[in-house]
């Protein structure tokens, strides 16, 4: 498979924080996190490093399946929390997943999936040259006039890249994730802090979902994300709904299949079609298989990952 190979990677300064608040219990008191910062100088580079050419490329090369029939286009309102998480990986290679802008106090928090910003079990390995894309994708009634244009030879928009980034690119300037997930692969969720853009915040631009932690699996919830498919190659919002189970490792399963670059995507309750808005209680995962895979799971949502989102809305 061939990708772009980045810039030499970039240095962060990576430090393990002890996270306490009203959200710890007492068996999560005492459990580290690990934050990992950008410089302002990286992120200037990150910037001009992620062009839309670049962006498209990535899904183009990448290893494909096919979307499962429970997965289809997202036709509703558009979706500005939810973007594309784009990144290079412990290897060098450019890569993306799937996030969400949440609310928090610094406005300025997004949710993602652990495996997305960090190598599990391997201290130290993570990704760099970070940004998020919120609504990532064609804005409503464009994909009949790219149609149109197809039709008479003239370049679409999506193809030149134009309106792609309806909210801009948002780089990221720090990462806060479970410190099991960097030491043991366990706790698969991360939270990453963005700096503003023109001098305003992400929530204040496209707002935020509600995080909500200690919801027991069992009830309905729609999904959503960008998977790297034949037919969508990152490129379109993709949904399925359904109802959750647990899983015997203590996680839980939803029958919604994506394919890879759907991880870290939500998984909103109570959601609201008119509004989009929902109540995220769990972010994809991974499916039960590597290829044909019949459900997505994810992480219960408990303390932990609270103080995760505690961590990141301060910084």
């Amino acid at each position: 498979m061939h990708r772009i190979v980045p810039p030499a990677l970039a240095v962060a300064s990576v430090a393990a924080v002890v996270a306490a608040g009203a959200l710890a219990g007492p068996a999560i008191r005492e459990a580290a996190l690990t934050e990992v910062t950008f410089t302002a100088a990286e992120r200037r580079d990150t910037l001009a490093y992620w062009t839309p050419d670049r962006m498209r490329e990535v899904g183009a090369n990448a290893p494909l399946g096919h979307d499962s029939a429970a997965v289809r286009p997202w036709g509703g309102p558009e979706m500005r929390t939810v973007g594309r998480l784009f990144f290079t990986d412990e290897k060098g290679v450019d890569s993306y997943c799937t996030a969400t802008s949440v609310r928090g106090r610094n406005r300025s928090t997004v949710m993602t999936a652990g495996h997305c910003v960090q190598l599990p079990a391997s201290p130290g390995n993570h990704h760099t040259n970070m940004v998020f894309v919120p609504g990532y994708g064609e804005k409503s009634g464009e994909k009949n006039g790219d149609r149109s244009r197809a039709e008479s030879g003239e370049k679409s928009r999506a193809e030149s890249g134009e309106n792609r980034l309806p909210y801009g690119v948002f780089v990221i300037r720090a990462v806060v994730m479970p410190r099991s997930w960097e030491q043991d692969a366990t706790t698969d969720v991360a939270a990453v802090v963005v700096d503003p853009r023109s001098g305003k915040a992400l929530a204040d631009t496209v707002g935020g979902q509600q995080l909500a932690v200690g919801r027991k699996p069992g009830g309905k919830v729609t999904v959503f994300g960008y998977p790297d498919s034949r037919e969508e190659r990152g490129e379109r919002l993709m949904h399925c709904s359904g109802t959750t189970s647990a899983t015997p490792d203590g996680k839980q399963s939803v029958p919604c299949p994506m394919e890879g670059g759907s991880s870290g995507g939500p998984w909103l309750a109570g959601f609201d079609a008119k509004s989009g808005r929902g109540a995220l209680v769990s972010v994809n995962s991974f499916g039960d298989a590597e290829e044909g895979s019949s459900v997505m799971e994810g992480e219960v949502l408990g303390p932990l990952a609270g103080q995760v989102h505690a961590r990141a809305e301060r910084l």
